[in-house]
């Protein structure tokens, strides 16, 4: 794994550099603007999957900051992403957050879908980029807001594809039983806490990045 500094002051850190085709992974965030962390879904998911897919270029994203009100900083971290790597043929990979970060940057060229793992998907957000790529969604049905713990509803990211459908974007809507907000949680000593079904959402990123090794 190697790690990089982008022209944003955002960093990602990349997994199977040689990797032919590429998977971006962008992260959540909170209402308050903090400093940007390493996602503990998406690094779960990059431990799992790139020894399964060494064709596949893993680029996790971590954001200058990380917030819902911050999300045109979020973008531009993504996009500087995006640019680092290259020109390969890229899933965009967005937890929570990151969907909507995703779904902004999807209009890229090199870009061939969105995968969104419990994304945020607000009314007001824009879908014309998705045009000509795909949309797929994996949300957990015990996923919510609540005080002090975030989430998104699962009823938020259907409306968004349901939304996407309308506009011709093809796609699938997965839900995982009782599955919460993503797979994994960050401990206080920094390692990862595994949450209940994660291998579920193991499984069904696998399924999409099949694809695109293929």
């Amino acid at each position: 794994m190697t790690s990089k500094r982008l022209p944003t002051g955002g960093d990602v850190r990349v997994s199977n550099d040689d990797g032919r085709v590429a998977a971006v992974l962008v992260n959540g965030g909170a209402a308050k603007s903090v400093p940007g962390t390493w996602s503990a879904t998406s690094e779960l998911l990059v431990r799992e999957l790139a020894p399964r897919f060494p064709a596949i270029r893993f680029v996790e994203v971590r954001y200058r900051l990380k917030s819902w009100r911050a999300l045109d900083s979020c973008v531009a971290d993504g996009r500087a992403a995006l640019a680092a790597a290259g020109r390969a043929a890229t899933l965009l990979i967005g937890f929570s957050l990151g969907g909507a970060v995703a779904v902004r940057l999807a209009a890229t060229e090199s870009v061939t879908g969105v995968l969104g793992l419990a994304p945020w998907l607000p009314s007001e957000l824009a879908l014309d980029g998705l045009r000509g790529k795909r949309l797929d969604i994996v949300h957990g049905t015990w996923d919510r807001h609540l005080p002090g713990i975030p989430g998104v509803s699962p009823a938020n990211s259907r409306a968004g594809w349901e939304r996407a459908r309308r506009l011709g974007v093809p796609g699938t809507y997965t839900v995982i039983p009782r599955g919460l907000h993503g797979c994994a949680l960050r401990s206080r000593r920094g390692g990862l806490v595994r949450l209940p079904h994660w291998r579920d959402w193991v499984a069904a990123t696998a399924a999409t990045l099949e694809e695109l090794a293929g």
